[in-house]
């Protein structure tokens, strides 16, 4: 899949140094799960599978952030639990930071371990187990 223009020109705008760290994501991300939907979504990149968010990255003040959104549900290690759901994160710094064989099984547990955050609306508030 192509990636959407809105994820290059969210790289444009990042300093050189996370926008190497965010074309090394985008490129796992785009290896990993190649039938995801990447678009830009709350002034960010976020991968989807059926609707559903999957992964993403945003510039907070001191690091870049990579979420996934049912990342507390993963059995390989690293991740820190992030907000009030299921989702968990790696700040990272510099390329150096990311172990892309790390990435790489948390991406593909992504595609297994789902938690229903596209219909949490019609959910009350609650995210389900999707169920791969």
């Amino acid at each position: 899949m192509t990636r959407a223009p809105a994820i290059d020109e969210y790289h444009r705008s990042l300093s050189p140094e996370d926008r190497e760290i965010s074309e090394l994501l985008a490129a796992e991300i785009a290896s990993a799960l190649p039938e995801a939907e990447g678009r830009v979504w709350h002034a960010h990149p976020v991968w989807f599978l059926e609707g559903n968010p999957i992964v993403g990255y945003s510039r907070l003040k001191d690091s870049l952030r990579l979420m996934f959104w049912s990342g507390q549900s993963f059995g390989t290690p690293g991740l820190a639990a992030s907000g009030s759901f299921e989702a968990a994160e790696l700040r990272i710094d510099e390329v150096a930071d990311l172990d892309v064989p790390t990435l790489r099984r948390w991406l593909a547990e992504s595609r297994q371990i789902q938690w229903d955050y596209e219909h949490i609306r019609t959910n009350r508030g609650l995210v389900k187990r999707t169920v791969f």
